[in-house]
């Protein structure tokens, strides 16, 4: 895999990100000193039929659920992009994950030339699909000890009905659940 497109991967992971706000992100969504990413535009891929620009990627200078948003990354991100931008020279206002002559990266184009036959070398035998990955960073946050509010608020998520799709229950679940109580009654004068 492309080490543009392996990035590409991780920033999924690590973030939580939609396609849509992935391509979209620049330079300046990043503040390497406070260690976050803000979340304020997306790109949405249309048919040129029924672009109001002829253009078959629309910028909306707002995420889906139409609130900017700001999260903390984790340094080695960080330091993953940072590099990603010093080798490829992208300005502070370029997009970070674009095609050679600069434009966004189609979904379709991700999904069927480097998604697909990723999955297949891997021997993976179930479908997994990009989204899938946001779908996991919201697990483990909340499979990790993450509270439902704060990872709804990370995900962009507007209902928390929406963020509670990605409680599973784990098999150590239960022996968690016991070492919580534990931890409480043993701060008992």
């Amino acid at each position: 895999m492309p080490a543009q497109c392996q990035l590409m991967v991780e920033t999924l992971i690590e973030t939580g990100l939609r396609w849509g706000e992935l391509i979209a992100l620049k330079p300046r969504h990043i503040d390497f000193l406070r260690r976050s990413l803000t979340v304020e535009e997306t790109i949405v891929e249309v048919s040129k039929k029924h672009s109001p620009t002829d253009e078959r990627y629309v910028s909306k200078p707002y995420p889906k659920d139409n609130e900017p948003r700001t999260f903390g990354v984790r340094q080695a991100w960080l330091d993953a992009v940072a590099e990603h931008i010093r080798a490829n020279g992208i300005g502070h206002g370029d997009l970070l994950f674009a095609t050679k002559v600069g434009t966004p990266i189609s979904r379709n184009t991700f999904r069927t030339r480097i998604w697909l036959p990723a999955v297949n070398a891997s021997g993976i035998d179930f479908g997994v699909r990009v989204h899938d990955l946001r779908h996991a960073h919201a697990s483990w946050l909340l499979a990790g000890g993450a509270d439902l509010k704060s990872v709804m608020e990370r995900m962009g998520h507007s209902q928390i009905q929406t963020t509670q799709k990605y409680l599973h229950t784990l098999p150590d679940t239960d022996q968690r659940n016991l070492d919580a109580l534990s931890r409480v009654q043993t701060r008992r004068p």
